[in-house]
């Protein structure tokens, strides 16, 4: 009898393999060379640090779901992928996070300084947007892929999250503040990831919105999961310390409503999420996304 679940789980590990060389090889030919000042040394650093690329997975995904083919998808792929390199510079600093590691490795600022981390970040989120104007195919919508994405990073997404997340450190927790926070920080651009991904292919708005609503859920229960690694997970696994999240008091989803309410949310979560995606081309890749970001050790 064939294993169909094996079978979906070693179709999505390869389909993560292509999109992952594809999205670096376009990364090391579109940023500036490494081997020149500290700047170009500080955005390599994290930008080929050993990120899992799931992000620019979900670009192409988005895209293929709506009948799009995977150059299409590639500019904004790398865009995705250089933002997701930028919040995590910011997010290290002594002033966000106060972090050491990232992904096994010292973070940008331990190694070249505050300062640098912080233009570092900057440089990597303004290259975003120059590779999406300078590289999408002829046709693309790129007005349309560039709000996308801006809105996603920007003080209603991804910077609005983290100011959420600093205001409610310390202070009492509760499940609409920490479910703004993880909209803001995580859910963002994982949902952008999907509505760009979708925009590039050509699709119609009906299934842009759905993809982008499967995308806000996903989003979350990518964070819950996070929350839920970071109580419980391996820091040889996580790449960074484990327990960061109670040291800071952080408003956290387990620290909301507990861990085994947090694990039935997420699940709740990737299963309507799932469903909003049956019937598409892209179903089984999508669906077995969804388990792997439920299944993730790090």
């Amino acid at each position: 009898m064939t294993n169909t679940g094996s079978a979906i789980d070693t179709d999505l590990s390869r389909f993560l393999d292509q999109v992952s060389g594809r999205v670096s090889a376009a990364l090391s030919a579109w940023l500036p060379d490494p081997a020149g000042d500290e700047l170009a040394q500080a955005m390599a650093h994290i930008v080929f640090s050993g990120g899992k690329r799931l992000r620019p997975a979900l670009v192409e995904l988005g895209c293929l779901h709506v009948g799009g083919r995977p150059e299409q998808a590639l500019a904004p792929a790398v865009a995705v992928e250089l933002i997701h390199a930028y919040s995590l510079v910011h997010d290290d600093l002594p002033c966000m996070d106060d972090a050491e590691l990232r992904r096994g490795k010292p973070c940008v600022h331990v190694l070249w300084g505050e300062a640098m981390g912080v233009l570092a970040g900057d440089a990597l989120l303004t290259l975003a947007f120059e590779v999406l104007g300078r590289h999408a195919l002829p046709g693309a919508p790129v007005a349309d892929m560039l709000v996308t994405l801006g809105a996603a990073a920007g003080q209603a997404g991804m910077v609005g999250g983290q100011v959420d997340d600093l205001a409610a450190e310390g202070g009492p927790v509760d499940t609409e503040q920490v479910r703004r926070i993880h909209l803001g920080k995580t859910a963002a651009l994982i949902s952008g990831s999907l509505r760009v991904g979708a925009q590039a292919g050509g699709g119609t708005d009906q299934q842009v919105a759905t993809l982008e609503q499967a995308g806000t859920d996903l989003g979350l229960a990518f964070q819950i999961t996070d929350d839920l690694l970071d109580v419980e997970g391996d820091a040889a696994l996580l790449g960074k310390a484990a327990g960061a999240d109670a040291q800071a008091d952080k408003a956290t989803w387990p620290a909301a409503v507990g861990a085994e309410q947090a694990r039935a949310d997420a699940t709740a979560l990737v299963r309507r999420a799932q469903d909003a995606v049956r019937g598409g081309p892209q179903e089984a890749l999508l669906v077995a996304l969804g388990q792997h970001i439920l299944a993730r050790s790090h």
